[in-house]
């Protein structure tokens, strides 16, 4: 799980294997498998590197950039 940060400023986890896709407005829209979709106010290479962090602690192999 990675933290991230709704624009309210609610602190939140998710899962980074569920994501489908990252949208770049003024605004980060994530996507997940499921359809779902929140509004962060963490920026998108933030995510990217809290995912490369995870995969790493986990074990599992990095993204291909």
């Amino acid at each position: 799980m990675i933290d991230v940060e709704r624009v309210n400023g609610q602190k939140m986890f998710i899962n980074p294997d569920l994501i489908k896709f990252i949208e770049i407005t003024p605004d980060t829209v994530v996507t997940f498998t499921d359809g779902e979709k929140i509004l962060l106010r963490t920026k998108p290479d933030e995510i990217m590197q809290k995912i490369i962090l995870f995969r790493r602690l986990v074990g599992l192999p990095e993204l291909k950039l």
